[in-house]
């Protein structure tokens, strides 16, 4: 396995290569880091299952160059989604939207739907771009974690936790901290209006709201999607929410938050941007310490701390269980 710094274009060009030869590539996008496929290669998608110790019935992501690389894997597409991809792409949203048949079971999930998003990265765009050069029409890419643990936000999280599973000719590239450090907004595209399945920092920026009532029967048709289990994202520590740290346990909270004594401060953040930023590398760095608990103060249930609080959620879930 290689790690790649700071790539140069040749660099680029090689991970495409490797890509497209079957290989996995782990790189950057704006929210966390994605272990990448050939989309259309079912053994490569398989050894992405693999690695993650992912169920096979959990869908992927399809990463795309620009929007219209869309219809390449998308069928009878609303024109809202149109809109949304406009506005919103290259970003943190993620349409799912009926497939074609380029897009396979491997990728789906055995559903009837694919999910898409245009990353706002400039390395993820440019390895998606010298992808497409060679034929390559979508890169798969979830997590570079094992299912259920903490999306990783650096390179050096995605080698600790995947280094030893990936083989010599992969790719792991460092392109520094991503930038939003919380996993992309999904809209089911598939109705006759959007519905949110997954919450991000797009999703209450004030344009694309929930549209269909939750209780109606047609809304609670399921879609898989990454991120709906109710545990998920989660550390090794037990995580508890908006309860009084003790002497030895870890903190998360925004700065205003007072440490008490003897209490290990793992971050503190000046605002929801910042929280969302820190929170997964937080998480592991209670890991690194060995602690048993880490408390975590809660922002606001407002912009993105939305999208926080959906994430902290499934992270304290398994407290319960």
């Amino acid at each position: 396995m290689q790690i790649i710094s700071n790539p140069t274009h040749d660099e680029i060009k090689k991970a495409a290569k490797a890509l497209k030869d079957g290989h996995l590539v782990a790189f950057p996008t704006e929210t966390v880091y994605g272990l990448g496929a050939d989309a259309e290669n079912s053994e490569a998608v398989g050894r992405i299952y693999s690695v993650k110790a992912r169920p096979t019935d959990h869908p992927l992501i399809v990463h795309i160059s620009t929007i219209e690389r869309m219809e390449d894997w998308a069928a009878d597409i609303p024109e809202y989604a149109f809109e949304l991809a406009k506005n919103f792409w290259p970003g943190p949203l993620t349409l799912i939207l009926p497939r074609k048949r380029i897009a396979k079971n491997f990728i789906t999930g055995g559903q009837n739907s694919v999910g898409l998003r245009v990353p706002d990265n400039d390395i993820a765009l440019a390895l998606l771009q010298e992808f497409e050069k060679i034929d390559g029409r979508g890169i798969a890419a979830p997590s570079a974690n094992r299912f259920g643990a903490v999306s990783p936000t650096t390179a050096e999280a995605v080698d600790e936790e995947l280094g030893i599973f990936l083989q010599n000719d992969d790719v792991i590239i460092d392109g520094g901290p991503c930038q939003v450090g919380i996993e992309s907004t999904i809209l089911n595209c598939t109705g006759t209006r959007p519905r949110i399945l997954r919450p991000g920092v797009i999703t209450y920026a004030g344009t694309v709201v929930e549209t269909e009532n939750e209780s109606n029967s047609k809304a609670k048709q399921q879609i898989k999607a990454s991120g709906m289990l109710l545990s998920h994202y989660s550390p090794r520590a037990t995580v508890t929410l908006d309860t009084d740290p003790i002497s030895g346990e870890g903190m998360i909270a925004l700065v205003e938050h007072h440490t008490p004594p003897g209490v290990i401060r793992l971050a503190a953040p000046v605002n929801e941007k910042e929280f969302a930023e820190c929170l997964y590398n937080a998480l592991r760095k209670g890991d690194h310490l060995n602690l048993a608990k880490i408390v975590v103060y809660q922002p606001h249930h407002q912009g993105i701390g939305i999208a926080i609080r959906d994430r902290l959620a499934k992270i304290a879930y398994k407290a319960d269980l």
